[in-house]
This record gives C-alpha cells, structure tokens and sequence, in this order.
C-alpha cells in the first residue's frame, strides 16, 4: 500500500478528533442558591423621601478606608498598619497565591507536553561476538536523542471544569483575603475604641480626684473648726482613697488592650506604643451617620459571602469532573528519536525512529471508586450550598444586631446625657449646701458619686455607639459613598 494511502486513515481520525475537541462546549457558568435576603431590616427606619439613597447605596462601591469616617488620625494609622503587617493577612494572601498558582496549573493541562530525552547504553553478551552498530569485544554502545509531544484534547470538558474550579477557589480565597482584612481591623478599631474610653474614664478619675480632694480639705478645715465630727473627714479620705484604687484598673485594662492592638498591628507592644491621652484629647470619636435606609442588598457586597459563593462554584465544577470520570481518556501521541553507535555518527549519520498515533483507554471497572467519588462531590456541594445559607443567615442576624444597638444606644445616650446634666447640678447645689454647714458630707459623697457613675455611663453609652456603628459596617461589609 503507498505511504500516502496508509497515512489518510490516521490524518482523518485525527482530523475527527480535532473537531471533536473544538465543538466540546464548556460547561455552563454557576448559579448561587437565591439569597433568603429579607425586603427591609426589621430594626431599620426605611422612609420614602431615603429609597433613592437606599438604592444608591446598595449600588455603591465599598469604601475601603471605612474609618477614615470617624476622623481619628491615629485610628487611620493603626488600620493602615493593621493591613500591612498583621501575620493572619499575611497568610491568607499566601493561600491566595497558592490558589493562583492553581490557576495556572490547571490552565496548562489545556497544552501539549513536549519532553526530551538523551541516552547513552553499553551493553554486552557472553554467547561470541555481539553485533550491533558498534560491537567490540563483545560489547556494543547505543547512543540516542530525541523528542516526544503528547496531547489529550479536552473531549468531555474535563479541564474547562479544572479550570473553572481552580478559578472559583483562587476567587473565594482572594474574597476571604478581603474578610480577614475586614475582620481584622473591625476588631483593632473596637479595641482602639474601648483603649480610648479608658483613657477618657482616666481623665474623668483625674477630674473626680481633684473634686474629691476638695472637698476632703473642705471637711479638714471645718473638722478643725469645729463644725463637722472626725467621722466626716474619714468618709472623705476613704472616698478619695477609693477612687485612686480604682485607677489601677482602668490602667491594667487599658494595658491589655494596648498589647492587643500591637498583637493586630504585627508588632510588640514596645514597639507599637499608643499612647494616652489627656483630658483635653481624651474625647471619643464621633458616630458618623448611616444611610437613612440600609437595604439588604448591600449584603451581597459582604467579601465573606463572596468568598461562599466561588467556593460553591468550585464545588459544582467538581461535581462535573466527578461525573466525566466515566468518561474514556484519548491521548495522541508522537515521538522521533535519533540512534546511533557512538556520538560522531549520532550527528552524521544516525537511524531515525519515529512514532504517531492516537491512544484511546477507559476504566472498565473500579470497584466502585468513581461512583464513590461522584457521591462524594455531590455531597461536598450539599454542604457548601448549605454554607452558603447559613451565612447569608448569619449576615442578617449580624446586621439586625447592629442596626438594633446603634437605634438603642442613640436613643439611650440622649437620655444619659440629660442624666449628666442632672447629676453635676445636683452635685454643684448639694456642696453648696454642704460649704453652708446645712448638710452632712454624706450627702456630698453621694451626690458626687452619683455624678461621677453618671459620667461613666455616659462614656460607656458613647464607646457602645462607636462599636455598635463599626460592627454594622462589618455587617455590611465595609463602608459606602452617601450619595
């Protein structure tokens, strides 16, 4: 049969091929499990005259530097350092890289493989004289080079699905990159919030300390005068003395909290010093404003759920290679080499072999393994889908926790301010009374008690706010533009 004749059989099976693989189609894109998302937040005060700020909300981009809202520089520089140095980010970036790597090596099954190979043989016989292309004394060398390409075209979709999957994980670990950010800094801009209330209830005991001392002079002068008994100036030192022992707490607290920011920060807590404040700038952050209405919508933008949904993409590909599994396997195939005897003739004059051809196999049985894995794939996609849910669960619930304490805080901090007012009055009028000798020093040690609780709760009230208002922008996941 003329050559041309034998190679047309082999050149139409490939050529079939080829058109089998360019026609395969990619399996269809992944679609999320509809979101139990509710029509409004039950804790929420949605009003007409906000659904066009709702709307433009829910659309806008999420403001990365969230906390540049509150206006505390030194907040912005704890955040910035909590991004670039924490060693939890640092190794969630590392996972993302890994997955991109994944990527990439999915991405490459699509390609021929090319090797090459070089050999060098001496062999020998002990039955006479060995023939071969270089034979002496009953030896012979075989010295070959040569080439082998090999290509499995994706039939069944196989590596579209790898390819998918590995593009739905490197997805999902760039969105839990963006989570733990998001986690990360929530928690240091809490503990920078109540670090500072603790500096501020300071500034509070420093203010409360000199009140009280004057009023233990006060009792002194008017012990020695005569007008007050012994038992007064002793309820005014112990007043006193019990305010300075409480001091102690407020810095042992306020010690742990500022280690924990260095932990957040990625450094030592020497090398990360925050450092107190005083009086006169111990004043807390102020509440920036929410949207007036906060649709639910603008939880989809949460990077832990984003992170949920790829993560379930990837499943459902994995589903789909578990299910081409039954699938045969056809690989073509061609390899040429070069032989010859020794080195010289290798490049003069050496014996050309050649090989090409298609190679189709298939597992006729496995003991069940593949029906296995598919069981396997499709319940690893159950839980998935059913983590899913659960977050998008848990996103509600963490925004109605938050919409609820910051509607409760800001109704209860106007109250506690009037409480305040009420306290240092009735503090001003009871020591005035008490310098007159028309009362007891009892009556001063609890009114001014009574004012310095209310001052405490007070700042308590306004540290909850701040937390209450940065737990919603995590719930929400991150900032947004006001319109």
């Amino acid at each position: 049969m003329p050559p041309l004749r034998r190679a047309l059989p082999l050149a139409l099976l490939l050529a079939l091929l080829l058109a089998l693989a360019a026609c395969a189609s990619a399996p269809g894109a992944h679609r999320a499990p509809d979101a139990a998302l509710p029509a409004a937040f039950q804790h929420a005060a949605p009003a007409a005259a906000a659904a066009a700020e709702a709307s433009a909300a829910a659309e806008a981009p999420i403001d990365p530097a969230w906390w540049l809202a509150y206006g505390d520089p030194e907040l912005d520089r704890l955040l910035r350092r909590v991004a670039e140095a924490n060693p939890e980010l640092a190794q969630a970036e590392a996972r993302y890289r890994q997955a991109l790597a994944q990527v990439d090596a999915a991405r490459a099954l699509a390609w021929p493989q090319l090797g090459a190979g070089a050999a060098a043989t001496r062999s020998g016989s002990s039955g006479g004289a060995a023939s071969g292309l270089n034979s002496a004394g009953g030896t012979r060398s075989l010295y070959s080079a040569g080439l082998d390409l090999s290509w499995t075209p994706d039939l069944w979709g196989r590596v579209a699905l790898q390819r998918q999957a590995a593009s739905a994980s490197a997805d999902a670990q760039a969105a839990l990159v963006d989570a733990a950010r998001l986690a990360l800094q929530l928690a240091a801009a809490q503990g920078y919030v109540r670090l500072r209330a603790l500096d501020a209830q300071a500034a509070l005991f420093a203010q409360a300390d000199q009140a009280f001392a004057r009023s233990l002079q006060i009792t002194q002068l008017q012990y020695e005068a005569g007008l007050v008994a012994r038992a007064d100036v002793i309820q005014a030192e112990t007043q006193l003395q019990s305010l300075r022992t409480q001091v102690f707490t407020l810095q042992r607290q306020r010690a742990l909290e500022a280690n924990a920011l260095a932990l957040l920060a990625g450094s030592t807590p020497a090398d990360f010093p925050v450092a107190v404040r005083d009086a006169a700038g111990s004043a807390l952050p102020a509440v920036p404003p929410a949207p007036a209405a906060v649709p639910a919508e603008l939880l989809r933008r949460r990077p832990d759920l984003a992170a949920a949904d790829r993560l379930l993409a990837a499943a459902h590909a994995r589903v789909g290679l578990a299910q081409r599994a039954w699938l045969p396997d056809l690989t073509l195939s061609a390899s040429g080499s070069l032989q010859a005897g020794s080195l010289a003739r290798l490049v003069d004059a050496p014996a050309r072999v050649w090989s090409l051809g298609p190679q189709l196999a298939a597992t006729l049985f496995d003991g069940g393994a593949r029906r296995a894995n598919e069981a396997f794939s499709t319940a690893a996609y159950d839980e998935q889908a059913a983590a899913w849910r659960a977050g998008v669960l848990a996103a509600v619930r963490e925004t109605e926790d938050a919409l609820a304490q910051l509607a409760s805080l800001t109704a209860q901090d106007r109250q506690q301010q009037r409480l305040v007012e009420l306290a240092n009055q009735n503090e001003r009028v009871v020591i005035d009374r008490y310098e007159a000798g028309e009362i007891g020093f009892l009556e001063v040690a609890t009114a001014q008690n009574t004012a310095l609780a209310a001052r405490r709760a007070a700042l308590d009230v306004q540290a909850q706010r701040l937390a209450a208002s940065m737990a919603l922008v995590g719930a929400l996941g991150g900032g947004w533009t006001r319109p």
